[in-house]
């Protein structure tokens, strides 16, 4: 006979802000320990030694990471100016260096041409795949990865102040897929004096803010205990970027069984992506067309 699971459905968003020195997986299963719950995952890695927000999608709530994942992201980091490393950030070896120090007119000059769609080209230590393996384990042996660059959107890259000589503090507001460190490391490239992250932090994503998010520490001190649920926000938090539309009762079926269904009066555009509810409990994801939806992810009923 197959052994019943004791884990418990729990749905919702939990949001940490992550400490340094702990990867984005050993949180998840944390947070999947701390709610005896039978589903997580996160909305966007962070690299271990990065802290800032983490945002946890416990079981009907993972089925909207990927519209968190797709938005935009903010992060403030310091740079260390005048060292490149391997890893391009702290935790590598140091492969050159230089003497100069631009001034802060040139940095800020420098930071021009990172705006908009731009070409970025992943870290060697990256989870990237190549020929099937991640990039990161190719480079631990010691392997030169000949990286495709990628397309990435910024939307925004200011420089805040400088700190001392060799550090300055910059905020990145970019799209899906970018890489902080590689922004550090190609700047330091632009400015011929090497460059890579020293500290690195995740201010926001989409809707979701550090502001709100609990601190490991009351994770692991509230673990198993009823309170912690009140920690969880909404499953719809992850769909603040999709537009909401309302159906009646009687279509709730036809939705849940991943049918198309009827909504009520919607100014959205044939082939818009919305959320549908039903007295404010959210029932599926799917496209417009004339007046219905056409469920492509359904929420199952609690």
């Amino acid at each position: 006979m197959e052994k019943r699971s004791n884990k418990r459905r729990v749905d919702g968003w939990l949001l940490i802000d992550k400490p340094a020195g702990i990867t984005s997986s050993a949180v998840v299963n944390k947070v999947k320990w701390a709610f005896n719950a039978k589903k997580a995952g996160h909305a966007g890695t962070l690299d271990p030694e990065a802290t800032g927000l983490l945002a946890i999608a416990l079981g009907e709530a993972t089925k909207t990471i990927p519209y968190v994942t797709s938005g935009m992201k903010a992060y403030t980091f310091i740079v260390r100016l005048g060292q490149a490393t391997n890893t391009d950030d702290i935790e590598g070896q140091v492969i050159a260096s230089s003497d100069l120090r631009p001034s802060d007119e040139k940095i800020v000059s420098a930071l021009l041409p990172f705006l908009g769609d731009i070409k970025q080209i992943p870290p060697q230590f990256s989870a990237v795949k190549v020929d099937g393996q991640r990039a990161y384990k190719l480079a631990r042996s010691g392997e030169e990865l000949d990286l495709a660059s990628r397309n990435l959107f910024v939307e925004s890259l200011k420089f805040l102040k400088r700190i001392d000589p060799d550090h300055v503090e910059l905020e990145l507001i970019c799209g899906k897929g970018g890489y902080v460190r590689s922004i550090a490391r190609d700047l330091g490239e632009a400015l011929g004096c090497y460059a890579h992250v020293k500290i690195l932090r995740r201010t926001w994503s989409c809707s979701l803010n550090v502001k709100d998010a609990i601190n490991f520490e009351t994770l692991e001190k509230l673990a198993k205990d009823p309170i912690l649920d009140d920690f969880l926000y909404p499953i719809e938090l992850g769909l603040a970027d999709l537009p909401e539309l309302k159906c009646r009762p009687e279509e709730i079926v036809k939705l849940r069984n991943g049918n198309p269904a009827m909504v009520l009066a919607s100014n959205l555009d044939y082939g818009d992506e919305a959320w549908v509810s039903c007295n404010g409990e959210p029932l599926a994801i799917g496209v417009y067309k004339a007046g219905e939806i056409h469920p492509n992810r359904v929420f199952v009923a609690k």
